[in-house]
């Protein structure tokens, strides 16, 4: 039988063993006795073996081991939660699906927060500490055996440019329509914290809002790019892309981002 490992890694504290558990009842619920599903934890399986061994060879070690307890499982789920931090020990577990706990900036521990090195490659970016809703998400992804999009820097994309002080549901509509014209959006934060006195919120609140309404069914379809203070687009004869106004019913078109901030008091 071989077993289809599911690597959940990322920072201690960032939530792997709550999002494990959360799948593992997901998978285990809507297959019913029609597979088997294993769970292997790293605190444990380092208690098992009474390894606590954190340096580069005993985290190699380590990444070794539970790349060997999924592949001798004799199961058709392999889930495997554990920091994995660097590049080298995510290929000694070859995982076919790779989960990417990003929901903190650092862990409880300093040696780790250096040493880890986020991943390039993954299936699924969890930016948010809601296991049940990730876990249905990602687990329907893994039984239809459909992975996320890619984007894809060559393909047509609309650009969306703004402030996004704060994100909410009128640009979550702007976003919708532009999507449907190519399929991937690139969104830009205009650096502006402070200026004018009417952006309160830092890049990487305004990033986490975005992110936080977006994923996980848009995750692959959209980028963010923090870009300058732009408050120009100049350009001269026909240039092969179109500047559109998108029009929208009053409900939306009411929604102001200057009635937010003073609804939450902070202007």
């Amino acid at each position: 039988m071989n077993t289809q490992k599911i690597l959940i890694m990322g920072l201690p504290g960032s939530g792997k063993t709550t999002l494990a558990k959360e799948l593992l009842t997901y998978l285990r619920l809507t297959y019913r006795e029609y597979c088997t599903i294993n769970w292997y934890n790293a605190d444990d399986v380092r208690k098992k073996n009474n390894d606590w061994d954190f340096s580069y060879e005993g985290r190699i070690r380590q990444s070794k081991r539970m790349a060997d307890l999924a592949e001798n499982s004799r199961c058709d789920y392999g889930i495997v939660d554990f920091v994995c931090p660097l590049p080298e020990m995510r290929h000694n577990f070859k995982g076919d699906w790779v989960i990417w706990m990003d929901t903190i900036d650092q862990g409880r521990f300093e040696d780790t927060n250096k040493l880890f090195v986020n991943p390039d490659v993954y299936d699924f970016r969890v930016t948010e500490m809601d296991a049940k809703k990730w876990a249905e998400f990602v687990g329907d992804k893994i039984i239809s055996n459909t992975r996320r999009p890619q984007f894809d820097w060559r393909k047509e994309t609309v650009q969306m440019l703004g402030r996004w002080q704060p994100w909410h549901a009128g640009h979550r509509a702007l976003f919708e329509r532009a999507i449907s014209k190519t399929g991937q959006v690139m969104i830009q934060i205009r650096d502006c914290q402070g200026w004018n006195n009417s952006n309160p919120f830092a890049l990487e609140q305004v990033e986490y809002n975005i992110r936080r309404d977006l994923d996980p069914f848009y995750q692959g379809m959209y980028e963010i790019q923090v870009v300058p203070n732009i408050t120009n687009i100049t350009y001269g004869r026909d240039v092969g892309y179109k500047i559109e106004q998108e029009v929208f019913d009053d409900t939306i078109h009411s929604i102001s981002a200057t009635k937010i901030r003073k609804e939450m008091g902070i202007e």
